[in-house]
């Protein structure tokens, strides 16, 4: 069996709303190899959402995509899935599903595409490219989806950077949290975000990690979502006066990131964690570095 791992990765950091994403050292399994003939689904880890074992898993359905895009037929397949990324927590896992399927269908099959060809397939499978891209590319990816084609550009980001991922005991499905946004926004914040994500852009290039406070300001979705996720506007409050170069929400949420740089890892984490005690729900903290290869076939 050939084993593929798929890192964990976070949409949107704030202003670059379905277009900028980050992996993270947090990933999925899978082990994958071609059979005579069905499907054989085992799932190595339990999660609090039933895992589907049938032709509705989405591993297993994309897979069924892909040999239907290049006019083959799908043979029998036996996928062993341990998956660590949380579902319905904004890191990501229907992207690492979606890639991990790619990669797979493509490895049995021999096609052989490049990771830029599986990327151009994941984003429009996704409807944008702000988790698919960092979840094959790694690191962080700033992307634009067309009807024809995605572009897309990996940036070197800062070597000293870390990021606290915090996540709830409590799911928000993308469905109700995209359901939440307004179809139109005003000139003022459609300026306000373009100027915050050039700037959070131009500031992970260049280093100068005291913009991302204002960089990762945003008027196109967070504020909209903030109902959903008790405790957000606090918990943020609180990371600044804790010391986060900028925080966001992940993707649909509800987990939030802090950025923080190395040195102060563990004097946010003990303050943070101290302060999350107090708080309704259960928050879990976990400080994460980067990942920047991507989702990658790791051994057979």
């Amino acid at each position: 069996m050939k084993h593929i791992i798929v890192p964990a990765t976070s949409a949107n950091m704030g202003s670059g709303f379905d277009s900028i994403g980050i992996a993270f050292q947090k990933y999925n399994h899978l082990w994958f190899i071609e059979i005579e003939e069905g499907l054989e689904i085992l799932i190595n880890r339990k999660q609090k959402l039933k895992i589907p074992t049938d032709k509705n898993n989405l591993i297993y359905k994309t897979m069924v995509g892909f040999y239907e895009l290049i006019g083959k037929q799908m043979p029998g397949v036996r996928l062993i899935q341990e998956d660590y990324i949380p579902l319905t927590r904004g890191l990501g896992s229907s992207a690492a599903c979606i890639v991990a399927g790619l990669m797979a269908a493509n490895d049995i099959s021999g096609c052989n595409y490049s990771k830029e060809e599986l990327a151009q397939i994941a984003a429009k499978i996704e409807g944008h490219p702000d988790n698919s891209n960092p979840a094959l590319l790694g690191g962080m990816v700033v992307g634009a989806l067309d009807k024809e084609e995605m572009r897309h550009v990996k940036l070197k980001m800062p070597e000293n950077l870390s990021f606290a991922v915090m996540v709830p005991d409590f799911p928000v499905e993308t469905e109700k949290s995209r359901g939440v946004l307004p179809y139109t926004v005003t000139r003022k914040d459609a300026i306000f975000n373009s100027s915050r994500a050039a700037l959070l852009v131009a500031s992970m290039i260049t280093g100068n990690i005291d913009n991302l406070k204002m960089a990762m300001d945003d008027r196109l979705h967070q504020q909209y979502r903030l109902p959903l996720i008790p405790g957000m506007a606090d918990i943020f409050k609180m990371a600044d006066v804790f010391g986060s170069k900028g925080s966001y929400l992940s993707g649909a949420g509800p987990t939030l990131v802090s950025v923080l740089t190395d040195d102060t890892v563990s004097g946010f984490s003990e303050k943070m964690n101290g302060y999350l005690s107090t708080i309704p729900h259960k928050w879990t903290l976990e400080v994460l570095k980067p990942d920047l290869e991507g989702a990658r076939i790791i051994s057979e």
